[in-house]
């Protein structure tokens, strides 16, 4: 069995308590500086935060996921436009929880299934944060028309960070730098 497709057996969470506070808390860090600015395309902006939270999601265990997802991004929120942020602290939080999810059932089997579970995971995450947004903004603006033109920005965001968290997890090594600290 590769390194790569090492099964995970004990959460870092468990082993090394400050590890998993600092580890989580620089993917948080990380997570709020990128939703501090977007990517300017026609008619709106592209965020680049789901990158780190669909990379730490698929790197650490469901709550600290949860803590990058929902509590960075509603801090994040809270800083730079604070009108959705309990819209982003539910949404994104739910999305890095499952994606997590998967993730670790995934590296529990190894092999190739660590990859397709991991694949699956974030898919799903993207659709809960796209339809999260769009009842979000919906509520959060009082009007449906303004969530519809968003609507192809949050598609475009959540591809964007399930393509780069894979292949930052499993292409460029992220996983198995991570893992050379100690298991995540």
């Amino acid at each position: 069995m590769s390194e790569q497709t090492k099964p995970v057996s004990k959460s870092l969470r468990d082993i090394n308590k400050t590890r998993w506070i600092a580890i989580t808390g620089l993917f948080m860090a990380l997570n709020i500086a990128m939703s501090s600015f977007g990517i300017p395309v026609p008619g709106g902006h592209l965020y680049l935060c789901d990158i780190i939270i669909c990379t730490a999601a698929l790197l650490l265990d469901p709550v600290a996921a949860f803590f990058v997802g929902g509590l960075g991004s509603f801090l994040g929120d809270m800083i730079f436009y604070p009108a959705p942020m309990f819209v982003s602290l539910f949404t994104h939080g739910l999305q890095a929880f499952v994606i997590a999810l998967f993730a670790r059932k995934g590296a529990k089997l190894g092999g190739k299934k660590y990859f397709a579970y991991s694949l699956a995971g974030t898919v799903i995450g993207a659709v809960i944060m796209v339809v999260g947004y769009t009842l979000g903004k919906t509520f959060v603006y009082a009007t449906f028309e303004y969530a519809m033109i968003k609507l192809p920005f949050e598609i475009a965001q959540g591809a964007l960070g399930v393509v780069a968290s894979l292949l930052l997890v499993f292409k460029l090594g992220l996983g198995k730098l991570l893992r050379r600290y100690g298991p995540y």
